[in-house]
């Protein structure tokens, strides 16, 4: 309780703690997604690789509209951005590299340590498919720092756009992205090269941090929340039920089509829906917050922001790579996700995941802090540690 008195002393009284939790509760649901989304198997030499149980349980597709919270993040983002951008105490480019550090000392932090585990983990005898199939878990949420930071070099566009056409600025985004769609699903899409969908990547992500500038700029009004939620939904039906588009959220095995990379329109219709709701919910969850001890966790999260996406993969492997080389076949952790024992068992696997994930973070919350101590030596190791690994990565190595 002492922490929790601390932390409500602590908070200033203009706080917006809504918005707080909105991104608290989107930074929660990609671990999760990616715990309860993703699996393992065992091959016949003991090394694990990636399996989705979305390929056996189709039935788990809506879990990935309520886990698939990028667009709440991307609104929150665009809203904290406009605000601190508008308070900024030096010019553009000194606040935009403020802003690329905080992102980037993480990623750095994390490409690093896996780079030296990759290392150790060769000499002691990992199998090879396990460090590959490891690298790949910890660089696959990584991808969103890179959109988000060139995605926050635009925040100056974004206020220009909001000031000028309000909640509408975001309207070509939208339209832009219907438009690819409809060239690589089309009639013609077998005449489209299939390079086409990367033109979705910017405008798909951007669609709600411009809509979080333009809340953040006052220029969305709770009429037009309204109508993005119900024209969001209305849309997402739409899309599913007349035009065939994956039900799935994240991309399936096998599978030819994928909603996620690159963002397809249900991406879109999904992150309307919820921003949306999230505007227009604001008044109530600020004064839920107001509860200290409601507050409290929301406050640690935040804190802990860039470390729970750069880590929670690797607090899932600190669990699947003991498990594969000592025990083997783990229910819920290295065993097939094909059987609805599997789901159970990997429920029960949640909480581990999570204190893993708390462990690590007491040591790698560090990397989120400046790094004033560090020497330009230790700086220059790291980023080949970081080049590295991401070779390794990317199959390059």
């Amino acid at each position: 309780m002492k922490l929790v008195d601390r932390i409500e002393q602590r908070t200033p009284a203009q706080r917006d703690r809504a918005v707080d939790g909105l991104r608290a509760l989107a930074l929660l649901a990609v671990p999760t997604g990616h715990w309860l989304l993703g699996g393992f198997t065992l091959d016949g030499e003991g090394a694990i690789h990636n399996a989705s149980p979305l390929s056996t349980f189709g039935f788990l597709a809506p879990a990935g509209w309520v886990l698939q919270m990028l667009g709440i993040f991307f609104l929150v983002g665009g809203y904290a951005s406009v605000l601190s951008y508008r308070r900024r105490p030096g010019g553009t480019g000194e606040w935009l590299r403020g802003r690329i550090a905080r992102l980037g000392r993480p990623v750095l932090g994390v490409t690093a340590v896996w780079a030296a585990l990759i290392a150790a983990g060769s000499v002691v005898g990992v199998p090879g498919d396990t460090l590959r199939t490891g690298a790949t878990l910890v660089i696959q949420p990584l991808w969103f720092v890179g959109v988000y930071t060139v995605i926050t070099a635009l925040t100056p566009w974004c206020v220009r756009a909001s000031r000028v056409m309000g909640a509408w600025a975001a309207a070509p985004l939208l339209g832009s992205v219907a438009v690819v769609d409809l060239l690589r699903y089309g009639p013609y899409a077998e005449a489209v090269p299939s390079w086409l969908g990367l033109l979705n990547v910017l405008p798909g992500w951007l669609f709600a941090y411009q809509l979080g500038v333009s809340w953040g700029e006052r220029r969305i009004s709770r009429r037009q929340a309204w109508v993005l939620l119900v024209g969001g939904a209305v849309l997402f039906v739409t899309l599913l039920a007349v035009f065939h588009y994956p039900a799935s959220m994240v991309g399936v095995p096998g599978e030819a089509r994928t909603n996620s990379h690159p963002p397809s329109l249900l991406v879109l219709a999904l992150a309307a829906a919820q921003s949306g709701a999230a505007i227009l919910l604001r008044d109530r969850l600020g004064a839920l917050l107001r509860r200290p001890a409601l507050w409290a966790p929301v406050v640690v999260v935040n804190l802990s922001a860039m470390t729970i996406l750069c880590w929670h993969q690797t607090a899932m492997l600190a669990a699947a790579v003991p498990a594969s080389l000592t025990v083997g076949a783990v229910p819920g952790l290295t065993t097939a996700p094909d059987t609805l024992g599997w789901i159970a068992a990997r429920v029960v696997w949640l909480p581990v995941f999570a204190a893993l994930l708390v462990l690590i973070a007491r040591y790698a919350r560090g990397f989120e802090s400046p790094w004033t101590r560090a020497t330009r030596t230790r700086r220059a190791v790291a980023g080949v540690l970081a080049a590295g690994f991401a070779a390794f990565a990317l199959g390059l190595a």
